[in-house]
Order: structure tokens, then C-alpha cells, then sequence
């Protein structure tokens, strides 16, 4: 890792960060005519990836955590929460194993000049590549003692003692992650298209 500055901090690469594993596998049956999910999700118990052209967010916070999965498998992972962010060309594909082979499923948003908007927004992830940059990030923090972010999310499983980091605003562009589990206090979702494909890898999924 580069060293760090206080103020508009850079790096590429900075797998680190956060969001957008936006768009859940709930949002299917939701508001599919009109783009807009204005309601709590949650999505855990396997693996998916979520790429953005561009990420902008206020309030943010990242703290360790454990994500367990019904199997009661524990997973590490870095939560990454925001108070609100703004997203485009989000797009989220999660590979469902079936008797005929891989299917992925593929939901892309915020690709028709209407970003997609978020509020309270928490992304369990293992690995990010993006271009980040930070203002007015604070390092070593307390986890529970942010005073930026929303704060420790419910019910997870993270020491409010544990090492943070938190920062006025952050923007990442070109990201590219893999996580567990996400949720929002509000999505909104413009230009929300669903596909669904036998098949995996790269051309099926979003990278």
C-alpha cells in the first residue's frame, strides 16, 4: 500500500473500498417497470460481482467484519458503509449452479445518463480493484467511534474497538469487486435491466 496523506488521497489500484454490490438479487421482483426500489435488502450466502463505471459517496466508514453464511461458514470481510452514494453503469451478475449447467444472472442500472442513488448503504466485500480518491480520510480509527459514516451496521459481527477508517467523501471509478452481502435504506434504480444466461465467466457475467 502507497503512503497515506490526510486530505485528497489517491490510489490506484486501492483494494480497500467499498461499494456499489448495489443492485441485490431482491430487486427481481421489484420494480422492474419502473427502475426504483425504495426499501431494505439484504443478499448473502454467496459470492457475486458488481462493477461501476464510477462511484461517489458521502459518510463513509469501513471497519472488519465476519459475514456467516447458512452453512455457517464465516467469511472475512471489509464492510464498507455510506450514507449515501450516487452510481453509473452499475452492473451486478451472480452465477446459480443448475442441473443443465452455470446460469447467470445479470442486472444492470444507472447506464442511461440517471445515476443510481442509495441511502445508508453497507457492501460486505473480499476484493475491490478501482482508482479511489478520499477527502478528509481518517485512519486507525476506533470502528464504533465514527463520527462520518452510518456506524456499524445491525447485527454485525465486528469489534466496535477494531480498526477503521472513515472519510468526508470518496470516488472510485472504473471498480471492479467481489462480495458477500449488501444492504440499503433506499435504492433507486434508473434504466434497470435483468438478463438471465446459461453460462459463466468472462461476456456472461459483468467481468
Amino acid at each position: 500500500m502507497q503512503s497515506l496523506v490526510r486530505g485528497g488521497t489517491r490510489w490506484k489500484r486501492f483494494a480497500v473500498v467499498m461499494v456499489p454490490s448495489v443492485v441485490a438479487t431482491a430487486a427481481i421482483g421489484v420494480a422492474l417497470g419502473q427502475g426504483a426500489l425504495a426499501a431494505s435488502f439484504a443478499v448473502s450466502g454467496q459470492q457475486f460481482k458488481v462493477s461501476a463505471q464510477s462511484l461517489t459517496g458521502y459518510g463513509f466508514v469501513q471497519y472488519g467484519a465476519l459475514d456467516v453464511g447458512r452453512n455457517g461458514v464465516a467469511h472475512p470481510v471489509a464492510v464498507s458503509a455510506f450514507n449515501t452514494a450516487s452510481i453509473t453503469k452499475l452492473c451486478q451478475s451472480v452465477v446459480v449452479p443448475t442441473p443443465i449447467g452455470d446460469v447467470t444472472l445479470k442486472l444492470g442500472a444507472g447506464g442511461n445518463g440517471t445515476p443510481v442513488t442509495a441511502k445508508n448503504l453497507y457492501i460486505d466485500l473480499d476484493q475491490l480493484n478501482a482508482d479511489a480518491e478520499f477527502t478528509n480520510i481518517n485512519i486507525g480509527i476506533a470502528a464504533g467511534s465514527s463520527q462520518k459514516g452510518p456506524g456499524i451496521g445491525t447485527g454485525d459481527k465486528a469489534d466496535p474497538n477494531g480498526f477503521a477508517q472513515e472519510a468526508d467523501k470518496a470516488v472510485l471509478t472504473g471498480v471492479q469487486q467481489t462480495a458477500w452481502a449488501t444492504s440499503a435504506g433506499t435504492f433507486n434504480l434508473s434504466g434497470l435491466s435483468l438478463s438471465v444466461k446459461q453460462g459463466s465467466g468472462s461476456g456472461v457475467e459483468c467481468y
